[in-house]
């Protein structure tokens, strides 16, 4: 039994580090993915402690590290242990246009894996942000934003010739959902109802 306790200690680490670190995806870390299925309850332990809980889909392959949610009972708020960073705008409206996109993907069955070009994900944005008389300064501010999506791990560049195409990272269902556009659209309002 103490040897068992003794190699589960070892394996933690394996576990944990890479959850600290980001998103941990079973095709990406395969060692990491099975420590982290393996030693769940006590990786919800640890973490716990540090007011985090552990983000897992089994049937998505993902698992990352979250805030934990204010207690309900009202009791004192645990600090962050990272501080929020509010996305810009245009990233913002990127991330909802490319959960939109995946949504009527996963509607439409086929292919689980949603792809999109440059040019696709250039002509979805462009006709909310203001057309200029410089096209290309446009397409230059757009790529800004998709590498600032590509860094957050919502896209994952495929090496492709002579293409650029873009995988659209299931885990965005999984910030980008009710709530998180509910925080938008009131962020927004207040921006609007102050003038800006």
């Amino acid at each position: 039994m103490r040897r068992m306790e003794r190699a589960s200690d070892d394996e933690l680490p394996n576990a944990l580090i890479p959850l600290f670190k980001g998103v941990v995806y079973a095709d990406a870390s395969p060692e990491a993915w099975r420590a982290i299925l393996s030693l769940l309850p006590r990786i919800r332990d640890y973490v716990r402690v540090l007011g985090l809980d552990v983000i897992l889909d089994e049937a998505e392959r993902y698992a990352f590290l979250r805030q934990r949610a204010e207690e309900p009972d009202g009791s004192e708020p645990v600090r962050r242990l990272v501080p929020r960073r509010p996305l810009s705008y245009p990233v913002s409206l990127l991330l909802v246009l490319l959960r939109k996109r995946l949504a009527q993907h996963d509607a439409s069955g086929g292919d689980t894996r949603l792809v999109l070009s440059r040019e696709q994900i250039v002509d979805m944005v462009r006709v909310f942000l203001a057309a200029g008389p410089n096209e290309a300064r446009l397409e230059d501010q757009i790529d800004t934003y998709i590498r600032r999506v590509e860094e957050l791990g919502f896209l994952r560049a495929l090496k492709e010739e002579n293409a650029s195409l873009y995988e659209v990272r299931r885990i965005l269902r999984a910030f980008v959902n009710a709530d998180w556009l509910a925080d938008l659209e009131s962020t927004y309002r207040e921006h609007a109802q102050r003038g800006g």
